[in-house]
């Protein structure tokens, strides 16, 4: 049977534009090619806990429809306020503390989030699509068809696609862990500048919650592309660069790798979502910046849209 709205992914984007679809009285499916919806809201079982490889954090923002969401989440013990406050390593090593806004992270892991915004939805796991056309998925006739994904994997199922022509980085995210804490426990996170093979390191314990010896460490674009084909490859480079920056003279014990090819766009469209007759796309990549706010605000807006029409 025929939906009104079939969103092709199912990270949170896709999640967030069926919902909204979905709650404007419209019949939707969501289809995914995982095995549990998230996309880059990604948390996977390592050394039998949820370690977040990709997102790294989110920020409720300005929106009030989001910070509606996020206080349902709070209320319901899926996220929590984790902290303003990051040190800023720059290339001589020098460390200062930079406050922002508050960042929140998610005891179970982000994908839990996902799976929340997943209740409850007709959701498709495990399903490759593989052509794309206006009103139609794979050679089957349904309603309006919505790309939830970066533009250049779009591309591959429609040929030509929204968004396409905007630029993406790619990421190697790098889980450590030891045996015990081996940095201060003040280190919520660090933001890395100027370094080759290193941008981002988050304490993983700390932003579960759990205080678990984990650290995840986000490659450079460059490092990243050097690895794209066996990311385990870039374990030894990110495991020198961790331990330099913050002064870990023991090995972890052990490590694990996650590759994104399409990890986040240089660019953004400004525009909050692409809409056409019989094809729409949304994600991070049509809004203002490129975070977990609008990635939601992005497909919450196109649902939103797609049940006014």
């Amino acid at each position: 049977m025929a939906v009104d709205v079939m969103v092709v992914g199912g990270g949170i984007s896709g999640l967030a534009c069926a919902r909204a679809a979905s709650d404007g009285g419209l019949s939707v499916r969501v289809l995914d090619r995982g095995r549990r919806v998230g996309g880059r809201l990604s948390s996977r079982t390592v050394w039998k806990r949820a370690v977040d490889l990709g997102a790294s954090y989110f920020v409720p923002g300005r929106s009030e429809d989001f910070r509606e969401v996020v206080a349902g989440w709070e209320a319901r013990g899926l996220a929590r306020p984790w902290t303003d406050t990051f040190v800023v390593i720059d290339a001589d090593g020098e460390q200062t503390l930079k406050q922002g806004p508050m960042r929140w992270a998610a005891p179970r892991g982000l994908r839990s989030l996902a799976l929340d915004l997943a209740e409850g939805l007709d959701v498709r796991q495990e399903h490759t699509v593989a052509r794309v056309e206006p009103y139609r998925v794979d050679g089957d006739d349904v309603g309006e068809v919505v790309l939830a994904m970066p533009g250049p994997q779009a591309a591959r199922l429609t040929g030509t696609a929204p968004g396409v022509e905007l630029a993406w980085e790619p990421v190697i995210a790098v889980a450590l862990r030891w045996p015990t804490r081996q940095w201060p426990s003040d280190l919520r996170g660090a933001f890395v500048h100027g370094d080759p093979d290193v941008t981002f390191i988050a304490d993983d314990g700390d932003r579960r919650g759990d205080a678990a010896p984990v650290l995840v460490a986000h490659t450079t674009a460059e490092r990243a592309r050097l690895h794209l084909d066996d990311p385990a490859a870039a374990i030894s480079p990110v495991v020198a660069a961790v331990q330099r920056l913050l002064g870990i003279a023991p090995d972890p014990a052990a490590t694990f790798a996650h590759r994104w090819t399409f990890a986040r766009p240089v660019e953004t469209a400004g525009a909050p979502f692409f809409r056409a007759p019989g094809l729409s796309a949304c994600g991070d990549a049509w809004g203002e910046d490129a975070a977990v706010r609008t990635a939601w605000g992005s497909g919450h807006a196109l649902g939103r849209a797609l049940a006014a029409a």
